[in-house]
């Protein structure tokens, strides 16, 4: 397998030079070199044409935006932003410009703190393998909110929940469905999207300003209402337990060992438990096989499965995993599934 080449930009010597030890500890990624600002990557961009970039957005002479604009226009790369957690909105506006992942780095300025990034960004820049950049470029266009639909006719309410999972690419993905729905949704939703902690809040606020339906992130114990959207926590798994007739939110710190962090799996496992036939499942774009197993179990109980197909997503492995395993009733691509699950929830078979 051909190594990964690296390019680090970074106005931090000290954080150029951790993330370039960390990333040459890795047998399967060779930095080919490193940049201090966006002038300096532009140079060396095209010097040394890299695989993959890890790049800062606040850097002097030319930021990190700029340089996006320009390499996502001039030369379309995958990009893992690595920011601090009080750039959250910058963050964001970096995944819209075409960034494919974020870590968020412990502290602002350079500190030993840093090197605690080392297992998710080899995660991530192991995931960066199978990305397609040109589903990437081609999904960002589509992040513009559409038109309201017209009401096409009655809602039946044929499904009580919808359980989605993501990662990879998963901001822009839940953006392009959940802007789709109309206001009249009927069924909950229950997403988790691997996201560190910190991100999920500004992530739902994000959405709920530019959607139809409510958007928010979860709460333990939040009762779980219909036309609703809930964003599992970062650093925490969701699960859903029915209780006196009231379907409720139960959130629980996710280990350090854990795998997937918000775990798929356990969020539609639950679902399953307490929706059986009612209940959709949703799995998106992301690395990996979280939402294999939770797939497999909705539709066990007679429920609804959706795996995204592999010409719109922008990590097929997640979904390729379900599929793989019988897990997904339908494939389908992105834009069509806000449409199949309005389509269900009318009555559809």
């Amino acid at each position: 397998m051909r190594r990964i080449r690296a390019l680090v930009v970074d106005d931090s010597a000290f954080s150029r030079q951790t993330i370039k030890r960390m990333l040459e500890a890795q047998p399967e990624v060779e930095v080919a070199g490193t940049a201090s600002d966006g002038i300096d990557a532009i140079a060396k961009t095209l010097r040394l044409k890299p695989d993959l970039l890890t790049l800062d957005l606040e850097m002097p002479e030319m930021d990190g935006f700029s340089f996006l604009r320009w390499l996502m226009i001039q030369s379309p790369t995958p990009v893992i932003i690595v920011s601090s957690y009080s750039d959250t909105n910058t963050v964001f506006k970096a995944l819209e410009m075409g960034a494919a992942d974020f870590i968020a780095k412990p502290a602002r300025r350079a500190s030993n703190e840093l090197k605690n990034i080392e297992r998710d960004l080899v995660a991530k820049v192991n995931a960066i393998r199978g990305l397609n950049m040109d589903v990437l470029s081609r999904n960002i266009k589509l992040l513009e909110p559409p038109e309201p639909e017209r009401k096409p006719g009655p809602v039946k309410n044929s499904f009580d929940a919808v359980a989605i999972g993501s990662s990879t690419g998963g901001p822009a993905a839940l953006q392009i469905i959940l802007t789709k729905l109309p206001e009249d949704f009927p069924a909950a939703l229950l997403i988790s999207q691997h996201m560190p902690k910190g991100f999920t809040g500004p992530l739902a606020e994000r959405l709920h300003r530019i959607s139809r339906i409510r958007i928010k992130e979860a709460g333990s114990g939040d009762e779980i209402e219909p036309g609703t959207a809930y964003i599992c926590p970062g650093g925490a798994h969701m699960t859903v337990k029915r209780k006196n007739s009231k379907d409720r939110i139960v959130l629980r710190d996710a280990e350090e060992d854990d795998r997937y962090v918000p775990s798929v799996d356990l969020m539609m496992e639950s679902v399953a438990e307490v929706y059986a036939g009612r209940a959709v499942g949703i799995v998106l774009t992301g690395m990996g096989s979280d939402g294999r197993k939770g797939l497999l179990e909705i539709k066990s109980k007679g429920g609804y499965t959706i795996a995204e197909s592999k010409e719109s997503a922008v990590v097929f492995g997640m979904p390729q995993e379900a599929i793989n395993a019988g897990a997904a009733g339908k494939v389908l691509p992105l834009t069509e599934i806000a449409s199949e699950m309005i389509r269900l929830m009318r009555g559809g078979k």
